[in-house]
């Protein structure tokens, strides 16, 4: 991850690839935001027209190149939209998020980068640490290892074409974000850049879970991941195999990873604090892959399928994020993992399974393979008696219907908690909206044979998903459902601070919810 200063420096002092200013959509045209002015006077006040002589309005994430004129030690200087500002002059803390992370994203393979965005508080401070480091976000674990001659532009002994060794590389991400305007020795700013480098390290780690591909990411190597940070970070871990999960009677788990050569796993993996006051389950869903199992996705429905493990990935950023803020709670995490694949040995449509829980569901549909994992997770995690239990899958495609690809669902048999769960969203910067979990619709998932079938209606089938794992909750557990199937994987091209893949999903708001739990105020 990109190296995070704060400087009290001049943006025009600052020696380095670029600074950054900010840009606000004014009533007559683009006018330069706080922080930029050494750089508008070096300009002799005209940068402002200059920008919007090359088209620039101001509009959030707009990117505009200059080269930089004498005074400013920097080479170029990137102008960012940052949209209108509130009537009392302020900013949007997610508007200075995603004008960070789009300047950061539009200096990749730079050495350094001074970002003089309006920082007046500690809130606006780390907004734009969080998003310059979000934004910076590159994956690139598999690029780069076939030749080690020509293919880069290198002459087999390190050296680029024209004989200088190294060079930018611009699929690297920007190497230094120097935060200009800020209080190094602050209390309160130096705690915010600290939260956000922790938050930020650790979203990309969920981010880098879900963009390795199935053949290297694997119930068994996914809990060898686990175990090896746990290990770091001083984490509880417990790794249930097949053998385990057989002996404990998880039939959801072991139902859908029976049909693949690589046998599924359930891992619990906990933060505790000495003086912790409550206690909150985060389950993840785990597919490494979902093939759909015998109920086989169609062409152009399986490409990405590797992402199907992003809640579990969620899970397991926020737990360890919880565990390096040392925050006054205890959080485990519960990643129900397994590989959805046909075979001969493959759970079939109609067959029953019987659950973790003791209740039995008719498989009408393999692809709904999410919420069978989920159940047996929940019903282990309810056990332990936290004070709340949330899960996080990309579980329904229903879901991406009904909110399209930047925004989650969340369902709770608690309102107040549903509430609360949507607003720590929202001051995290992710895009959530409530859903309700109407009871006429679980008629629909009556069997003739068991207990309950994990298909019903079909409309409204994210909230028929919900309203399934419900029923694997005890009376008087406070309980969430974050349905993250649209956000968790951009298929289209980057925007602000969110990349194309794999984008963490869900790990801010559950580090928000952990930290208002460690206040003693869950629900």
């Amino acid at each position: 991850m990109s190296a995070l200063t704060l400087s009290t420096s001049s943006a025009a002092a600052l020696r380095a690839d670029a600074v950054v200013v900010g840009v606000v959509k004014g009533t007559d045209g683009p006018v330069i935001a706080p922080g930029g002015e050494a750089v508008d006077q070096a300009f002799g006040g005209s940068l402002a027209a200059t920008l919007e002589t090359l088209g620039a309005s101001g509009g959030e994430g707009e990117v505009t190149k200059l080269p930089a004129p004498d005074g400013v030690k920097a080479d170029l200087v990137l102008a960012v939209g940052l949209g209108a500002p509130a009537e009392d002059g302020s900013y949007d803390p997610e508007a200075l998020r995603r004008a960070a992370g789009a300047a950061a994203r539009a200096l990749a393979g730079g050495k350094k980068a001074g970002f003089a965005l309006p920082v007046g508080d500690a809130a606006s401070l780390a907004a734009v640490c969080e998003g310059a480091l979000l934004g910076a976000y590159a994956f690139t674990a598999y690029r780069g290892k076939a030749d080690k001659n020509d293919r880069n532009g290198k002459d087999g002994k390190g050296k680029g074409k024209d004989g200088r060794k190294g060079g930018a590389d611009s699929g690297a991400p920007l190497a230094e974000v120097v935060v200009l305007g800020a209080k190094p020795r602050d209390k309160a700013h130096k705690a915010a850049a600290e939260r956000a480098e922790v938050v930020a390290a650790e979203v990309n780690r969920a981010r880098d879970l879900v963009n390795t591909p199935s053949n290297d990411l694997f119930p068994k190597s996914f809990a060898a991941t686990v175990q090896s940070a746990a290990k770091e970070y001083g984490l509880a871990v417990e790794v249930l195999d097949e053998k385990a999960l057989a002996k404990g009677g998880y039939g959801g788990i072991l139902g859908v990873g029976k049909g693949s050569a690589n046998p599924p796993r359930l891992v619990r993996v906990a933060y505790t604090h000495a003086k912790a006051e409550k206690t909150l389950a985060l389950v993840g869903k785990g597919i490494t892959y979902d093939s759909g199992g015998i109920s086989l996705k169609p062409a152009g429905h399986n490409e990405t399928m590797k992402c199907d493990m992003s809640g579990a990935a969620a899970v397991f950023a926020a737990v360890v994020a919880a565990a390096r803020l040392g925050l006054r709670v205890n959080v485990t995490g519960w990643l129900a993992l397994a590989e959805n694949m046909p075979s001969g040995t493959a759970t079939r449509p109609g067959d029953v399974l019987t659950m973790y829980s003791g209740k039995t569901v008719e498989v009408l549909n393999t692809d709904a393979e999410g919420r069978l994992v989920l159940a047996d997770a929940l019903t282990r995690a309810c056990e332990e008696k936290p004070d709340a239990v949330v899960d996080v899958a990309t579980l329904t495609g229903a879901m991406v219907l009904a909110l399209g690809n930047r925004t989650f669902g969340v369902m709770a048999n608690d309102d107040a908690f549903r509430t609360a769960v949507h607003e720590l969203a929202t001051e995290a910067g992710e895009q959530a909206w409530p859903m309700p979990l109407p009871d006429h619709l679980r008629k629909g998932m009556d069997s003739p044979v068991a207990d309950i079938a994990n298909m019903g209606e079909r409309m409204g089938g994210g909230l028929v998903a919900g309203l399934f794992l419900k029923e694997f909750v005890p009376d008087g557990t406070t309980w969430a459902h974050l349905d993250i199937a649209g956000p968790a994987f951009n298929e289209s091209g980057p925007f602000g601070y969110t990349p194309k893949g794999g984008t963490g999903s869900a790990v801010r708001t559950l580090v928000r919810l952990a930290e208002r739990a460690a206040a003693g105020d869950l629900v």
